[in-house]
């Protein structure tokens, strides 16, 4: 198996690194092709009108200079042409319903599947200003990565997994496989003379009862199955 792995938070995020530690067990030597800099809430944005810079940090990881979409464009068609499955994360954050139009974490393995390649987005809901524990993050992602490698994929699909923010040394929590919400996200904004401040307060969202909002802001891991 050859995994690229990736983020929008860029190389040198711990969840990258948590991502890595998470695939230990499936393949001891994948390629990180991930941004140099953080493009969180980029979406599917692609750099064609200036070049992009390539430094590679070693013989299985290259820093991108454009976004997590750019990264697997470049990866498959250059670096990493027999790749077999893209992951992409693990984010700080969730990227639960809407998010999924928003994010470049999920952008990069949406791009994997215009590819015909099966990819795996991984985001941690982040509760209020709590830390991410990235050790129980990666156990978690392996679980998850286990039970999804196992099974069947469809071309034209990918994954979007969200993991829970949860007490430190809890038990693994239950696996949920669901649809995506289709609520939108909080619309307030603080008003001050001409300028509008967004104010939206992600955990108060809107939810369709069973979607990933739901499960995730629940407690459980919630994975979904997304068509192009």
């Amino acid at each position: 198996m050859t995994l690229i792995l990736t983020n929008d938070d860029g190389i040198d995020a711990p969840g990258i690194r948590a991502l890595l530690q998470a695939v230990s067990k499936f393949d001891g030597n994948p390629m990180i092709v991930a941004p140099q800099a953080p493009h969180s809430g980029c979406g599917h944005q692609v750099t064609t009108t200036k070049p992009i810079h390539v430094e590679q940090r070693s013989t299985v990881e290259y820093a991108i200079g454009g976004t997590p979409a750019d990264c697997i464009r470049i990866a498959l068609n250059h670096l990493v042409p027999d790749a077999r499955w893209v992951l992409s994360g693990i984010n700080a954050g969730g990227n639960l319903g809407s998010d999924v139009y928003i994010s470049g974490t999920v952008a990069a393995v949406r791009e994997a599947a215009f590819y015909r390649l099966p990819g795996v987005a991984i985001s941690h809901y982040r509760q209020g200003g709590r830390a991410i524990d990235w050790a129980f993050a990666a156990q978690l992602t392996t679980h998850v990565l286990q039970i999804l490698f196992d099974r069947l994929w469809e071309p034209g699909t990918f994954w979007n997994v969200n993991l829970p923010h949860l007490a430190q040394a809890a038990p693994m929590p239950e696996i949920v496989f669901c649809l995506s919400c289709t609520q939108p996200l909080p619309g307030n904004y603080r008003i001050d003379g001409d300028s509008f401040y967004y104010a939206g307060e992600y955990a108060k969202r809107q939810r369709d009862a069973g979607s990933d909002v739901d499960v995730c802001l629940s407690g459980r891991i919630a994975i979904t199955r997304i068509t192009l």
